[in-house]
Formats: C-alpha cells, sequence, structure tokens
C-alpha cells in the first residue's frame, strides 16, 4: 500500500510539474506574440508619422524663381533696396531652395546632391533624389510654394511654352494681373521711400502690365540679367577678335612705311652715283 501510494503521489508531482512547464510555455509564446504584433504595428505606423505630402511644383516653382532672380533681382540690388518680410518674392520663401542651392552640375550628365554626394545623369533625376530621400529639409509651411506666384510672374514664358493658339482668357488675366499688383504693394509699400516707390513702379510695368488680351504688352519690357550678360560678353568677344587684327593692321603699316622710306634711301644713293665726276 505505502509503496503504490508513493508512487501514486510521484505521478501526481510529475504531472503537476508538465503542467505548469506546459502554462509557462504558454504564457511565454503568448507574451511574444503580443510584443511581435507590438512591434509590428510600430513599425507600419511609422513611415507615416512624418509622411507631409507636397502639393506643390518644384518645376513651376524654379521657373518663377528664374523670373525674379532674371528679371527683377538686378534691379532691387541696384537700388539696394531690401524686401520686407511679408513678401513672398523673397528667397527664403521658397521652399525648394536649400535642396535647389545643394544641387552641383559638373556637366551636362553630371549632378550631384550636396547633401550626400551621390551622382545623377540628369536633373530630373536629382529632383527625384530629394523627394525620396531629402524631403524632410522642405518646410512645407503656408505661403512657400513659388508656384502660386506663377500666373503673375510668367512661367510659362520661362518654360518656353509655346504661345497657346486659343483665345485670351480674359478673366484669367485679370486674375494674374490682380495678383502681380497685390505683390507689388506688398514687396514695394510706396510710402516705403523713393526706392520703394521706384521699384513699385518698375514692378508693374515689368510683370504686371503684360497681363492683358492686348498683344502688344509684352512681360519684361526692360530687360534683365541674362540681357545685360549678354551684351558683355558680344562685347568681350568682339574685342577680342578687333584688337588682334588692328595690331596686325599698324604692324603691316609701319613695315610698309619703313620699306618705302629704305627704298627711297637706295634709289637716291643710286641717283648720287650717276652723277658725272
Amino acid at each position: 500500500m505505502l509503496r503504490c501510494a508513493g508512487r501514486l503521489a510521484s505521478l501526481l508531482l510529475a504531472a503537476l510539474l508538465s503542467a505548469s512547464s506546459l502554462i509557462l510555455v504558454a504564457e511565454s509564446h503568448e507574451d511574444q506574440g503580443f510584443h511581435g504584433a507590438a512591434g509590428s504595428r510600430i513599425l507600419l505606423q511609422d513611415p507615416h508619422q512624418h509622411t507631409h505630402d507636397v502639393h506643390c511644383s518644384r518645376e513651376r516653382s524654379r521657373a518663377a524663381w528664374e523670373a525674379i532672380d532674371e528679371y527683377l533681382m538686378p534691379f532691387v540690388e541696384k537700388e539696394k533696396y531690401e524686401l520686407p518680410s511679408k513678401c513672398r518674392l523673397r528667397p527664403d520663401n521658397d521652399m525648394f531652395r536649400e535642396q535647389e542651392q545643394h544641387k552641383i552640375h559638373f556637366d551636362i550628365n553630371d549632378w550631384r546632391c550636396g547633401f550626400c554626394k551621390k551622382a545623377f545623369r540628369a536633373e530630373k533625376f536629382l529632383d527625384q533624389h530629394f523627394e525620396n530621400r531629402h524631403k524632410n529639409l522642405l518646410d512645407n509651411s503656408e505661403g512657400r510654394c513659388m508656384a502660386d506666384l506663377c500666373g503673375a510672374l510668367h512661367c510659362d514664358l520661362m518654360m518656353e511654352f509655346k504661345k497657346p493658339k486659343s483665345k485670351c482668357n480674359a478673366a484669367a488675366a485679370l486674375r494674374n494681373r490682380h495678383l502681380c499688383e497685390s505683390l507689388a504693394d506688398s514687396c514695394f509699400p510706396i510710402n516705403q521711400g523713393l526706392a520703394a516707390s521706384r521699384l513699385h513702379e518698375f514692378f508693374l510695368r515689368q510683370f504686371c502690365d503684360a497681363h492683358t488680351c492686348n498683344r502688344g504688352a509684352k512681360p519684361f519690357p526692360k530687360g534683365g540679367r541674362k540681357q545685360t550678360n549678354r551684351f558683355y560678353l558680344a562685347l568681350c568677344v568682339l574685342t577680342l577678335i578687333l584688337l588682334p587684327l588692328f595690331y596686325l593692321i599698324v604692324f603691316l603699316h609701319q613695315r610698309e612705311m619703313k620699306k618705302g622710306v629704305q627704298d627711297l634711301r637706295r634709289f637716291s644713293k643710286i641717283g648720287q652715283k650717276k652723277k658725272p665726276s
């Protein structure tokens, strides 16, 4: 009897130990499953925590800034005028400005990222790289999309789009003119001195007057930075061509003069020898 009771007790103890071990294993698996599930939820949520959709055309923003830099800033610099902080034409109001300044252009097929030094065959691939890898550098706050100003700044002309064959849209021209005049008022308040007043009038003539269905009105009638550079470049090339030609003509003329003098001297000596003694 005692032996049977001992055997039963040992069997019961083994059963209890095996049951408790099974319970612990099951709990550990549940805990691991819970942590794994929680981790997977965090990983799925992380990529969306800092995602900000950018509804702003990089290409048109670049065209807007090119219009400002080429046809406005030379005259602003000449007046030594500082654009007010509320002016949307300021360079620091362009959300893509930092990325654009970190473009390194070595050759026609060699573009580099200034942040990570990766190389690309074309600028459009570098733009895609900025969008995918350095999107966190964009300050996508209100009022920083330069493309919103394209209607006033003639971006289509800067992007060399062909003129549409359809008739002029008077309502769109009027909207663009109002936007253009509002930029003139905010960037060059006429009550801020003579420089601001002159630039206000200049901006209206340079950008705003062309927003009309009158075919005679053209944008940028005052010219810009590129025209000035081309003029000086043409002048320098012409000078480099004409200056050696001028010296060549002077050299040939002097040589001919010396040759003529020598011939006269020789002829005079010959004439003196022929005289009777």
